[in-house]
């Protein structure tokens, strides 16, 4: 099935916070860190709770406020959403979170997702976390020409990041 790439509407928040959940349950075990089911679940089900749903909600309203500080787009197969990439605009860009679950990547809808996200972000300094053995969410944000920048952080002491940017292309004004 095709995906179509819309804005999300406040009803649609609880859906963004099961597919938070399924792609953290998806992409971040790993032995080796220490990271199970059961880790994930403790510091990620507040994504799936009233409150976490509330908050969501919040900031898609704030989103549809506030279109040229704040962007989120979902990913829908059918009614179903099966991802979302959102983002905030402060001193610099900010992409996060971007989530697309196992079974709607390697159909382009990612690189969709991105280019519509890059062309809000203009031609602004980006900059994102993400997990460094994700390595296939590494190799994508590269593709977009983000670059580590050498920053690490330990998220929840435990899940190991790393920071990636990506600078205005030579010339270009920022935003």
């Amino acid at each position: 099935m095709a995906h179509r790439i819309d804005i999300p509407r406040p009803g649609d928040a609880e859906a963004m916070g099961r597919v938070q959940m399924r792609a953290w349950l998806q992409t971040y075990p790993n032995e080796e860190a220490g990271i199970d089911e059961a880790w994930i679940r403790e510091h990620r089900g507040f994504a799936v709770t009233a409150e976490g749903v509330a908050q969501w909600r919040a900031f898609m309203e704030e989103a549809v406020r506030q279109p040229d500080r704040l962007f989120c787009r979902v990913v829908r197969s059918g009614s179903e959403i099966v991802g979302f990439l959102c983002g905030r605009r402060d001193a610099v860009v900010n992409l996060g979170p971007m989530y697309l679950l196992n079974e709607a990547q390697g159909q382009g809808t990612g690189g969709r997702l991105m280019r519509e996200f890059m062309a809000w972000a203009q031609d602004a300094r980006m900059r994102l976390w993400v997990t460094d053995y994700n390595e296939k969410a590494i190799r994508f944000y590269e593709r977009y020409g983000f670059r580590t920048t050498g920053e690490r952080e330990l998220w929840q002491g435990k899940l190991p990041n790393v920071r990636m940017a990506r600078e205005p292309e030579p010339g270009a004004e920022n935003s």
